[in-house]
């Protein structure tokens, strides 16, 4: 449980919709910080990047799901996670460079975090004899989200929304922002 009362998660930069959706039933206190941090439906709140260190501070669970810029690489550090209490959790689901992973392997081995989930690893893959194999409080899975029997549909519900709105003048939806890097 937080200081605030429930449990407190931490979405970094995250396309939250869904995830804010699961969460809801669970009465979670949750915070999403995000480049342009205008509120979301299922948020307790919703921060800038400048707040992140804020947002971080009385977490007890950490997602990260953002795209990987210069801006964000490195992002959870050494700094930031001694920001977060002894039980907190990381799940990075984002990209592995996001984390300083030598930093995450000395926050898992003291006992200053409580944990990490580890879809994406940097280095990716991960060696064979790498610490965060055998830290008894790291899950490490594959970064595998879609099957192809999964992932052409709905690729192909994807490409054949946008050229239903593209012919009717509509604006198109997941469009790529060059000058965010993603």
């Amino acid at each position: 449980m937080s200081k605030h009362g429930g449990v407190n998660h931490v979405l970094v930069d995250f396309p939250t919709e869904v995830l804010l959706r699961l969460l809801g039933p669970f009465a979670t206190h949750t915070t999403v910080v995000r480049h342009r941090p205008e509120p979301l439906a299922g948020a307790t709140r919703t921060v800038g990047t400048d707040r992140l260190d804020d947002a971080l501070d009385g977490a007890d669970l950490v997602v990260l799901a953002l795209a990987l810029t210069p801006a964000t690489t490195g992002i959870i550090d050494a700094r930031r996670l001694d920001l977060l209490s002894p039980g907190t959790w990381l799940v990075n689901v984002a990209r592995g460079a996001h984390v300083v992973t030598d930093d995450l392997v000395d926050a898992l081995t003291r006992g200053t975090i409580g944990g990490a989930g580890l879809d994406v690893t940097d280095p990716e893959p991960l060696p064979d004899g790498h610490p965060l194999w055998d830290l008894p409080n790291c899950i490490i899975t594959p970064h595998v989200g879609n099957t192809p029997e999964m992932g052409v549909p709905l690729l192909a519900a994807h490409i054949t929304e946008n050229v239903r709105r593209f012919v009717s003048g509509e604006p198109l939806v997941g469009l790529v922002d060059v000058g965010a890097g993603y």
